[in-house]
């Protein structure tokens, strides 16, 4: 990643070393820091599918984007801090993958000052404006036991997911964050599950994909950068462009970051947007949330680390087009929507970190389900093992200690555009009464110092997707109906 800021301070050092006494240099040659290497290089090569050049394919090195000429070449004047040269797939091409791992760069050697990297693709022989993709959030594993749950349970619900839709049904999935939980030695086992999952995924770097050791944010993806390459670039499917991006900031002591996007990322962004007709769908994906409701339902100022500080710069960048954000991190599922723009943060496929079958605001684990035809995108939350009409789940009168005479509904994939009503012994009473509030079965399983035994820190948490209603004392049946924005209903009766 090229820093602007180092060049001057390179600059700057280097005056001073100038002008110190040579004796004191000559006394501490150890101290002396190595130069950054600034050369230039040229990158160079084709992008072709059985021979044949691709045009218009955007090539960057992360810092600038070109694009290939009409038979397919590309060349870029880059420098030596560059890490990768990298594709944005184009629409009607396979994604590149090994094993399932998205294949889209190439490391550059550096052993020249002119680097040669072909790319080659395969052309879809089928229709890829509509096509599919899922978004697994936080694996987050941190120990052999943990592999074991994603492999024997998560994975088997995704395989059964893509085999629920015809045969030949593109697919793709996006793992957004915390593939792991600082083990990276669990990587592997983390790349062996999306082998057998049998899509091709993108990944995201998290908090807890970072080097804790490195000195400044800079240095902080080298181990995910080897393992998956870029931490932020672009691809195409059909007529959706998609953007992954980094903003989790390490601020240099283990475990400290903020949601931040740097300068080189957003200038990178505004030339990767600019060859984005306005009016287009993107599809947007970071680990940390760009907002939540978090703050606000606690009454208290957002987290630096749970939103992304500078948002509103993104979203400038955005606003020519018809946005999605996914997003993970929270371990809850929060829905917002405001004009063109509207964010998904996704309950986890861990759950509450592998302690239990829920997240901390009662969201079962599982992960996003996107449907596209060609600019329209259509979703479901599935969760992990249960069918997928399973979207909401009732409380009989007496579950919730605050609201004793009322029963609820916790409806975890709730957005405003949803309808929530309730039938007391067949009569409709109308609409249920929308409050913050905490999931019965997460205080359950989570509250209070010794819950649950695995990971102790493990807190039920408050959330917008809570529903109430109060039944009259005499009667017998009680109907809840939840009806999404694309009106499917789902009902549950006590």
């Amino acid at each position: 990643m090229l820093n602007r800021r180092n060049f001057l301070k390179n600059v700057g050092l280097t005056g001073s070393l100038m002008a110190m006494p040579a004796a004191l240099l000559k006394a501490n040659p150890a101290t002396v820091p190595e130069n950054i290497d600034l050369s230039t290089i040229t990158l160079k090569g084709k992008v072709k599918s059985q021979g044949q050049g691709i045009a218009g394919v955007a090539v960057t090195d992360g810092i600038n984007i070109t694009r290939t000429d009409k038979s397919g070449k590309y060349e870029l004047l880059s420098n030596a801090t560059a890490e990768f040269v990298y594709i944005s797939v184009p629409a009607g091409y396979a994604f590149p993958a090994n094993k399932g791992i998205a294949e889209f760069y190439r490391p550059l050697a550096k052993n020249s000052a002119t680097l040669v990297n072909d790319f080659e693709l395969v052309r879809l022989d089928t229709d890829d404006r509509k096509h599919n993709f899922v978004v697994w959030a936080d694996t987050q594993m941190i120990s052999k036991e943990d592999v074991e749950l994603l492999k024997s349970q998560s994975v088997p619900d995704l395989q059964a997911l893509v085999q629920s839709y015809p045969q030949g049904t593109l697919f793709h999935g996006i793992g957004c964050g915390d593939l792991v939980w600082d083990r990276f030695e669990l990587f592997e086992d983390y790349k062996q599950a999306i082998a057998m999952c049998g899509i091709p995924f993108y990944n995201v770097i998290g908090n807890h994909d970072m080097d804790l050791d490195a000195r400044t944010d800079d240095k902080s993806a080298a181990t995910f950068k080897k393992q998956f390459g870029p931490t932020y670039y672009s691809f195409n499917r059909g007529e959706v462009h998609y953007v992954v991006l980094d903003d989790v900031f390490f601020i240099g002591t283990a475990k400290k970051y903020i949601g931040y996007l740097t300068e080189n990322q957003l200038q990178w962004l505004e030339q990767d947007l600019a060859l984005v007709k306005p009016g287009s769908t993107i599809v947007v994906s970071l680990h940390i949330p760009t907002n939540t409701g978090a703050a606000r339902r606690a009454n208290k100022e957002e987290e630096l680390g749970g939103v992304v500080s500078n948002r509103k710069q993104l979203y400038k960048l955005l606003a020519p087009y018809k946005v999605h954000i996914m997003s993970g991190h929270t371990h809850f599922n929060d829905n917002w929507e405001e004009g063109n723009m509207m964010e998904h943060n996704h309950g986890t496929v861990c759950g509450a970190w592998w302690t239990g079958p829920i997240c901390g605001d009662g969201t079962p684990s599982g992960y996003g389900v996107y449907e596209v035809d060609g600019s329209e995108i259509r979703w479901h939350y599935q969760s992990t093992g249960l069918p997928k009409d399973k979207q909401l789940r009732t409380y009989p009168k007496g579950k919730i200690k605050d609201a004793p005479d009322e029963i609820a509904v916790n409806v975890w994939n709730w957005d405003k555009k949803w309808k929530v009503e309730w039938y007391e012994d067949g009569v409709l009473k109308g609409p249920m009464e929308q409050r913050v509030a905490y999931d019965p079965w997460a205080v359950e399983l989570y509250a209070g110092p010794d819950l649950p035994k695995k990971h102790k820190f493990v807190e039920p948490t408050l959330n917008d997707h809570i529903f109430f209603a109060k039944p009259s004392a005499n009667a017998r049946q009680i109907t809840v109906k939840a009806t999404d924005r694309f009106g499917n209903v789902y009902e549950e009766t006590i």
